[in-house]
């Protein structure tokens, strides 16, 4: 008996999120997506394109530009027995509705002893390097790994987007989930057509070695394989971890690959000061001190706001400021 693969198609990250989205709507009918254009226009980005057509506009709501707004219905829906799906058409935006998602949709499940939760996913396209406007390009997923009650989730290829977002939508409290315009249409993969989780809270290593730990996540994941390809052709071997999920961190994963290699490189886009960086060198230290061999390397965004597109090129990790890391941290 031949047992036949299961049907895939080749996807960008953003088709894939447009599949996952398709997949759970067609499953579970208290599933709304809301949004500004994601309606008519199908997305800024055309990830909801076509999903008004097939589930009509009692499903998939254009809404008033009032990010506070969005957040807030959402919030009630969820805890109405919904599971909203909203998009903040680019995470820089996100601001105005930053007091709804603190204040009330990480904290309403410890609220009220677990009456009450808040299946709530936050779609938020972000990033530099698509040459956008001010305030289009932030990268600020470390203010909300600070907000107990929310995960964060950051996709770094179509298979895991879809994966993830399904299992965001079946997860029972909120989740932001955080998708990189850089990798938009960067490239495609192949993606299962029938529904699949990817687990959250689990990074997935790329690439195996024992000198250097190279850790990213979203847009810099490329960055860091290309780095630690460029490396190998000197005789360098690295453990390039995605970390797909930003909070909770993959303690487990970061703390046996460090403490095999014994040296660590992060790279992140944001800015360094208070980045996330710092947290995972912090869970290094607690997990791994006595295993490194030199200090933890960071590269990462300036601290200054994001540049406009003339010099974002300038802002951006490279491969080569990665290659340098790297280097560094074997020649302490």
């Amino acid at each position: 008996m031949t047992i036949s693969a299961p049907a895939s198609q080749k996807l960008t990250l953003v088709q894939a999120v447009t599949d996952g989205l398709r997949t759970m709507m067609k499953e579970r009918e208290e599933i709304i997506l809301m949004g500004e254009d994601i309606g008519v226009n199908g997305g800024v980005f055309r990830a909801t394109d076509g999903l008004i057509e097939e589930f009509g506009e009692r499903r998939v709501i254009d809404t008033p530009i009032s990010e506070s707004g969005i957040a807030g219905t959402a919030i009630g829906m969820a805890v109405n027995g919904l599971i909203p799906v909203i998009e903040m058409q680019f995470l820089g935006f996100i601001y105005p509705a930053f007091e709804q998602i603190m204040t009330h949709a990480t904290r309403l499940r410890m609220r009220t002893n677990g009456y009450f939760h808040v299946p709530l996913v936050i779609r938020a396209p972000y990033g530099a390097g698509i040459r956008a406007p001010e305030i289009h390009s932030d990268s600020v997923e470390a203010l909300f790994t600070h907000m107990p009650g929310i995960k964060v989730v950051c996709p770094a290829n179509p298979y895991d987007a879809k994966g993830l977002l399904i299992a965001s939508i079946e997860d029972p409290d909120p989740v932001l989930f955080l998708e990189s315009m850089r990798v938009y249409r960067a490239f495609r993969e192949d993606v299962p057509k029938e529904k699949y989780t990817v687990e959250i809270g689990k990074a997935k290593k790329l690439s195996s070695g024992d000198d250097v730990t190279v850790i990213a996540w979203g847009a810099m994941v490329p960055v860091a394989v290309q780095a630690a390809e460029q490396v190998k052709e000197k005789g360098i071997s690295c453990d390039v971890l995605d970390l797909r999920t930003l909070y909770p961190l993959d303690r487990d994963v970061i703390a046996e690959s460090v403490q095999k290699t014994g040296r660590a490189v992060i790279v992140h886009e944001a800015h360094a000061t208070s980045g996330l960086g710092a947290e995972i060198i912090a869970l290094i230290n607690d997990t791994s001190f006595l295993y490194l061999k030199s200090p933890v390397e960071r590269v990462t965004g300036f601290d200054v706001p994001v540049p406009l597109y003339s010099l974002e090129q300038h802002y951006l990790p490279t491969v080569n400021r990665v290659v340098t890391a790297i280097e560094k941290t074997l020649h302490f």
